[in-house]
């Protein structure tokens, strides 16, 4: 466990970009890990077919967190395709189907945590939430 929540780690959890909830946003999505209890509300503002503004509510552990840090270190200014691939490949990479995490940047230090099934739906709610948000905001 201690290859799971290392400095890394938990410095990543501890520096979440855009945890904030949005004042006015286009779509919010609420995900939570029945497993464990964790809850990434995620509100978004599209623009121009692209993520313009995210705001996040993260109440999850540690992995949760760190993985919610990583997402939106990027996900500003991508698309709501991007947004779904991005979402479909990191749970396709938990649940063995791949091995390739050069999609999105930093995700590497997650990977220990693919051997502890509880704790991939932690890792993939933030990637959800604000997937279906971007969705819902460009319908």
């Amino acid at each position: 466990m201690s290859a799971l929540y290392n400095k890394d780690i938990l410095r990543l959890a501890a520096s979440i970009p855009h945890h904030q909830r949005l004042a006015q946003p286009q779509a919010t999505v609420e995900r939570r890990s029945p497993t464990c209890g964790s809850r990434v509300i995620a509100d978004v503002r599209m623009e121009g077919g692209s993520l313009a503004e995210l705001g996040l509510d993260v109440k999850a552990c540690a992995l949760g967190q760190a993985s919610a840090a990583l997402m939106a270190a990027q996900a500003v200014g991508m698309t709501v395709s991007e947004l779904e691939k991005a979402r479909d490949r990191l749970a396709a990479y938990l649940a063995g189907e791949g091995d390739d995490l050069e999609f999105w940047p930093g995700l590497a230090i997650l990977a220990p945590a693919r051997a502890y099934p509880a704790r991939h739906a932690s890792i993939r709610l933030s990637f959800e939430a604000v997937a279906e948000a971007a969705r819902m905001a460009a319908a």
